[in-house]
């Protein structure tokens, strides 16, 4: 399948990591933490840990770490569709396509649980069709993006004619949680808000359309309790190990071990972390992950659309793709990797 769009969105409520660090202490999280807790935000949040700024949709942050569950289960149904919205509506602006020409919507997300969900949602407020397949993919965490390009791309070799379109979107302050755990500590100071919509379809574009194919996946159930979503109090509390970029990097090694022979000009990979992608660094060499990176620094880590946004990042860039593929990868809750080519035909 082609690639006709991609575009992103995020809140419009920006945040620097010095702002966030005011806003735990002036919050009454802070008097329920320990002292060596509260250090531990400090030197992650005043410290150069590969983020400058984050986004969240809300109007008064400062109370993100008291909000009880139902306010944030409401605070998802109120800013996960607006700004999958968002997304959605700035791919078709871009492609020309017109929202009552997509014959499939799949939207991929962990941050919160709706029934019916995102899909039926979002397909409302964009006034889709009455007859468009909607299939929502949750539970997959991080690495979900690739996974649902990989459904979509089902869809689209049983019906050539269709117009698939797929949605990453992750309200992660709806699931902020803090105790003395120093990964729920950690993740805290690394998780935001955003949204990254994909366009679809058989045929391609123009003469440099790419192409997604050569989809690959590894799950490691072993090794799940080091990366998952628990339920606390009626919050969803992220599980995040110490061990998590190394992990990473040993999944993200056994997957591009396994690549195949066609060659590569990039690597596109998740941002979870600047620990993560120094880890990942080495695995992937000689290929730089400087988009990942700029992703990182602009936004933090935004779930399962951060792949997507280094990988507009990457296109902005205008990297050559004539001489080699982009290789995609994702991971994270599983503990899962998944990777995908996009590159000439």
């Amino acid at each position: 399948m082609y690639l006709h769009a991609l575009a992103t969105a995020v809140p419009d409520h920006t945040f620097t990591q010095a702002q966030c660090w005011d806003i735990v202490q002036h919050s009454g999280v802070k008097a329920r933490l320990s002292r060596r807790s509260a250090l531990t935000l400090h030197g992650i949040l005043r410290g150069d840990h590969g983020i400058e700024t984050r986004h969240f949709a809300m109007n008064d942050a400062t109370r993100v770490f008291d909000l009880n569950a139902d306010e944030l289960n409401a605070n998802f149904l109120r800013e996960g569709p607006a700004l999958a919205e968002r997304a959605l509506r700035r791919a078709c602006e871009e492609s020309g396509i017109p929202l009552d020409s997509i014959d499939a919507l799949l939207i991929c997300t962990c941050t919160g649980y709706l029934c019916p969900g995102l899909t039926s949602y979002v397909s409302e407020r964009c006034r889709l069709r009455t007859d468009v397949f909607l299939q929502d993919l949750v539970g997959l965490g991080c690495g979900a993006a690739i996974p649902t390009l990989r459904a979509a791309s089902h869809i689209v070799a049983s019906r050539p004619d269709a117009t698939v379109a797929c949605i990453a979107v992750e309200i992660c302050s709806a699931a902020f949680y803090l105790d003395d755990d120093t990964g729920v500590l950690v993740s805290a100071c690394l998780f935001s808000d955003g949204a990254a919509a994909t366009l679809w379809r058989a045929t391609a574009r123009h003469a440099s359309a790419l192409r997604c194919f050569g989809f690959q996946t590894l799950h490691l159930p072993a090794q799940r309790d080091h990366l998952r979503f628990e339920q606390r109090d009626g919050k969803l509390r992220n599980l995040l190990d110490r061990s998590v970029p190394s992990f990473a990097a040993g999944a993200v090694e056994t997957l591009w071990h396994q690549r195949g022979p066609r060659p590569v000009s990039a690597v596109v990979a998740h941002p979870g972390g600047r620990d993560v992608l120094d880890a990942l660094t080495p695995v992937v060499a000689p290929y730089p992950l400087d988009a990942s990176r700029e992703t990182l620094r602009r936004f933090g880590n935004m779930s399962s659309p951060s792949v997507l946004f280094a990988l507009e990042e990457t296109l902005r860039r205008g990297t050559d793709t004539s001489a080699g593929d982009l290789w995609l990868v994702s991971f994270g809750a599983g503990f899962s990797a998944h990777a995908c080519r996009l590159g000439a035909a």
